[in-house]
């Protein structure tokens, strides 16, 4: 693997309107972004900012109108099949079990069952769900459904690993043990990690590296940070450290203008 694992350069995403295609919206113009091997960096800025455009595009869900898009050294064409995708919302089939959640990835690569099972059942004990292989989605709580969701995608061991949001649904506690197990099994797999969140507590506390987006339309980089507090860390007590403090501050005095142009913009829609 030679290259950064993600590479974006100068990438934009115009659309065009359907009913009127002199109708465009720029989400993202110009954007360079990369993940190094190993690296866990992660994305914020205001919502409609269009941080999960540029996860879409990195998970080749989405071309970009104009750049170019490279994964360990090698152009992108179609879906990145180096990546795992944890979206935001439920990602778990409702007439499977969690066993079988986990189960159908490998089972669609053509994993014998056996194996399928084995390895499901390993990262279902992984995640806390040891025995909980047997629930449906509707017979787990939202903590449970996420630990299988994290399951679900890390069962396919991919070099990379993209995250839109996937905690912001879960109470304060059950996040907070959700981003520990995160960090935990990054430390021991040291996957490449491209992280979205609003979350500039959760951005600090779990990264290497946080990029700020400004407000769209035409989003771009507006500042990154080095997060050079040690690891291993705590996601909750790392929060009262001095450096977590002044991190907050100076990324927080990047961010806090343009938060309040995506809210003026989200005041001028409604």
């Amino acid at each position: 693997m030679t290259g950064p694992a993600i590479d974006l350069q100068g990438v934009s995403c115009t659309f065009i309107s359907k009913d009127d295609p002199g109708q465009r919206y720029t989400a993202v113009r110009d954007v360079t972004l990369t993940v190094g091997a190993g690296e866990f960096v992660s994305v914020v800025g205001p919502t409609g900012c269009g941080k999960s455009t540029l996860l879409n595009v990195a998970a080749g869900l989405l071309s970009p109108s104009t750049g170019t898009v490279n994964v360990f050294g090698e152009a992108l064409g179609g879906i990145n099949t180096r990546a795992g995708y944890m979206f935001q919302t439920e990602s778990l089939m409702p007439w499977r079990t969690a066993l079988g959640n986990v189960m159908a990835g490998l089972s669609f690569r053509g994993v014998p069952e056996a194996d399928a099972r084995t390895q499901a059942e390993d990262w279902l004990r992984r995640v806390g769900l040891g025995g909980f292989g047997d629930r449906y989605p509707h017979q787990m709580s939202g903590g449970m459904r996420k630990r299988a969701s994290l399951a679900q995608t890390l069962v396919l061991d991919p070099d990379i690993i993209l995250m839109d949001e996937p905690f912001s649904a879960l109470d304060i506690q059950t996040r907070q043990l959700m981003e520990n197990e995160v960090l935990d099994i990054w430390a021991a797999k040291k996957k490449a990690v491209l992280f979205i969140t609003h979350d500039l507590d959760e951005a600090i506390a779990m990264s290497d590296r946080v990029v700020v987006l400004s407000a769209g339309p035409a989003s771009h980089p507006i500042g990154e940070f080095a997060i050079d507090i040690p690891r291993p860390r705590d996601v909750a007590e790392i929060k009262t450290t001095q450096r977590f403090v002044e991190l907050h501050a100076a990324i927080w005095a990047v961010m806090r203008e343009e938060v309040l142009k995506g809210y003026q913009q989200q005041l001028k829609v409604a």
